[in-house]
């Protein structure tokens, strides 16, 4: 029975990898600030994971064989983690996002046409600035992919642990697994035959399904590998063949609204695909956005449905 403790994994996509691997027969420990409850079977702790001292104190004498962090976003973060579980687990996983390769927000990522290898965003080469305002939410969510590419930098560097990073594509659940909201912004405003703010020429991306990413992360946490690995289904999408299909689930047509600055979450005005061949070499199969995404939108459907 390996013991394995999940940070964050409360909500989302994060609590069914806890529960997946409750039920695989895995000693369980959730570490969080104690905004949800563990689920059954699963020992519980409430910690702040940005205090070091706290931290410590709630882990007590455990020792784990791995280690799932959903939540770490920041440098600071990860140095606190890295020292804490210095000689406390035999191998960190951090769930990252494909948002590290947005050249928007790094001068080192190229705009390109081809999927992006996991070398295009090298922690090795990452730089790390732990001074800056990290504990500002505000701050936080306008540098989100640069959090996570200098937590990246601070585990590749500092930890004493072999460490990986799960780089997810953009997560599309419907009803409760919408997380982010992105889904339902598209099915509201096509149900209601409101445009949708698109670029003059929308590119494709990399998506993946809430339940495919925790396949994924269950997956990875019994495996040895280490360095960065994307984590995305195979068929991009644009953002209007995502309207496309939700409209035709719909009995809508959409309609669209061209601008040329900010445009709906998925509206892409450069290609943002990730490539996936590491960790299929690995071992694991991908499944198609095809094959998932009509229940996701039906389930999104039917709970605005029952909104109304």
């Amino acid at each position: 029975m390996r013991k394995i403790a999940v940070i964050g994994g409360s909500r989302y996509f994060g609590r069914r990898v806890v529960q997946r691997l409750r039920d695989e027969g895995d000693q369980v420990t959730l570490i969080n600030r104690g905004s949800a409850p563990a689920p059954p079977g699963v020992e519980h702790l409430i910690a702040d994971r940005d205090d070091a001292t706290a931290l410590r104190a709630a882990l007590g004498g455990r020792t784990f064989d791995v280690v799932l962090d959903q939540v770490c976003g920041t440098p600071r973060q990860a140095a606190v983690a890295a020292e804490v579980f210095r000689d406390r687990t035999g191998r960190y996983l951090m769930t990252s996002t494909i948002e590290v390769y947005d050249p928007a927000t790094s001068e080192h990522i190229r705009r390109g046409t081809a999927p992006l290898t996991e070398e295009a965003a090298d922690p090795a080469r990452q730089a790390v600035r732990p001074e800056l305002p990290w504990h500002e939410e505000e701050f936080r969510n306008a540098h989100y992919g640069e959090g996570k590419r200098q937590a990246e930098a601070v585990f590749t560097r500092d930890a004493a642990f072999p460490f990986a990073a799960v780089r997810s594509a953009h997560v599309l659940g419907g009803g409760a697994a919408d997380f982010t909201g992105r889904l339902r912004h598209y099915a509201e405003r096509i149900r209601a035959g409101r445009p949708v703010d698109v670029h003059p020429v929308n590119h494709p991306s990399s998506f993946i399904s809430a339940h495919e990413i925790a396949d994924f992360l269950v997956w990875a946490a019994g495996e040895e590998f280490t360095g960065p690995v994307n984590a995305r289904s195979h068929g991009e999408l644009t953002v209007t063949g995502l309207c496309e299909r939700i409209a035709a689930q719909a009995g809508r047509e959409p309609v669209y609204r061209t601008v040329r600055s900010a445009a709906s979450p998925y509206a892409f005005d450069r290609y943002y695909g990730m490539d996936n061949s590491r960790a299929e070499r690995l071992g694991y199969r991908f499944g198609h956005t095809g094959d998932w995404l009509p229940e996701v939108i039906a389930e999104e459907l039917e709970e605005l449905m029952e909104e109304v």
